[in-house]
């Protein structure tokens, strides 16, 4: 993993192609976008809630690079904004979470599903419903 991108939010997992077996091209990357309503303080936001900065800009792109093939966006969009959903896998939960306070982030309370999977809501400023889990093999 590239320590530039790492942003202690994803773990590191095995590589999990997809096979072309089915006919379907494998899958290499994820680009994943929240409309928000407010361009500033949501980069404000995203990046207390990633610990830096943005990696790059394209247009009203603003795009964090949390993993090597994993990169999530935000774009104006105030008719969109709050519909975002996305959840991240973690490793070191309890930390992340010690992080945002830290940085003034709220969150929801902590649910244990019955897998273990540790998982909490960081709705963003416009209540797009950002997650981080934890699975129990991560922790």
């Amino acid at each position: 993993m590239n320590p530039r991108r790492s942003c202690g939010l994803l773990s590191e997992t095995p590589n999990n192609e997809m096979e072309a077996s089915s006919g379907m091209s494998a899958i290499t990357d994820l680009f994943a976008g929240v409309a928000v309503s407010d361009l500033d303080a949501s980069i404000d936001w995203y990046t207390r809630f990633f610990g830096r900065p943005p990696d790059h800009r394209v247009g009203d792109e603003i795009l964090w690079e949390i993993d090597e093939h994993a990169t999530l966006f935000i774009e104006p969009n105030a008719t969109q904004a709050g519909s975002g959903r996305i959840t991240l896998g973690v490793a070191g939960l309890d930390a992340l979470l010690e992080r945002l306070a830290a940085q003034h982030i709220d969150h929801e309370r902590l649910e244990i599903y019955s897998n273990g999977v540790r998982h909490v809501k960081v709705p963003d400023p416009d209540r797009n419903a950002i997650a981080v889990a934890e699975s129990p093999d991560a922790a």
